[in-house]
């Protein structure tokens, strides 16, 4: 499959989202007012001397990008145009990227993805992206965390005041001085890939996961 090439003008508005979104999404994350439950599991993955591939959902893009910024997470984003203005965004909150999706150059960003992690970088997937369908997980961070030996580290946030984006994820965005709810689940640990049945079966068992700490997430809210 032949690999995305951007034109100079859409290379030069990315940079123009780019230089516009940082700086809008720096100011809106430092009014929220973070709630935190399960950042432990975070803390003994780390005291572990492992390295996390976090999971969560695209819709949480945003919010996430700002919490778990400047820790070197290495994330997967599109070759598209799309995933070139995501990609210099993140950048500038301290993350890294291997380029390709689902659809587009997954093989190769998983291998980079792979070799970032056994040289002790963490990784993040958005699991139901980058074109869903919302709330389904793909099975790219099962895969990495069975072949690296590393564990998964789910978690879901939810905003009490927000937007939503007129897209396929209803990507949220919280409102200025809003609380948003961070759920951390346990480490999600995944055995070898190569046997029958385990990607799908702990695919499964994610999703499930995922859903249980958005529901986590919304009750952290009304607890106030």
């Amino acid at each position: 499959m032949t690999e995305t090439v951007l034109t100079r003008w859409q290379l030069a508005q990315a940079a123009l989202i780019a230089g516009v979104g940082g700086p809008i999404i720096g100011a809106l994350g430092r009014t929220v007012r973070w709630r935190v439950e399960g950042a432990e599991h975070y803390d003994a993955i780390v005291a572990e001397h492992r390295q996390p591939i976090f999971a969560f959902w695209h819709g949480r893009i945003l919010s996430a990008t700002y919490y778990w910024r400047d820790r070197g997470i290495v994330v997967m984003t599109s070759s598209n145009f799309d995933g070139e203005w995501i990609a210099r965004i993140i950048r500038r909150f301290g993350y890294g990227t291997a380029r390709g999706s689902t659809s587009r150059g997954a093989r190769r960003a998983l291998i980079q993805l792979k070799r970032d992690v056994a040289a002790g970088r963490p990784a993040a997937f958005t699991v139901d992206g980058p074109r869903g369908p919302a709330g389904r997980a793909q099975p790219g961070a099962v895969w990495l965390a069975g072949v690296t030996g590393n564990p998964i580290l789910p978690f879901h946030i939810e905003a009490d005041r927000f937007w939503s984006a007129r897209s396929w994820d209803r990507t949220q965005i919280p409102r200025p001085f809003s609380a948003a709810a961070v759920s951390i689940g346990e480490p999600f640990e995944v055995p070898d890939p190569s046997v029958d049945g385990v990607i799908e079966e702990r695919r499964a068992a994610l999703e499930q996961v995922l859903a249980e700490l958005g529901e986590r997430a919304t009750a952290l809210l009304r607890r106030g």
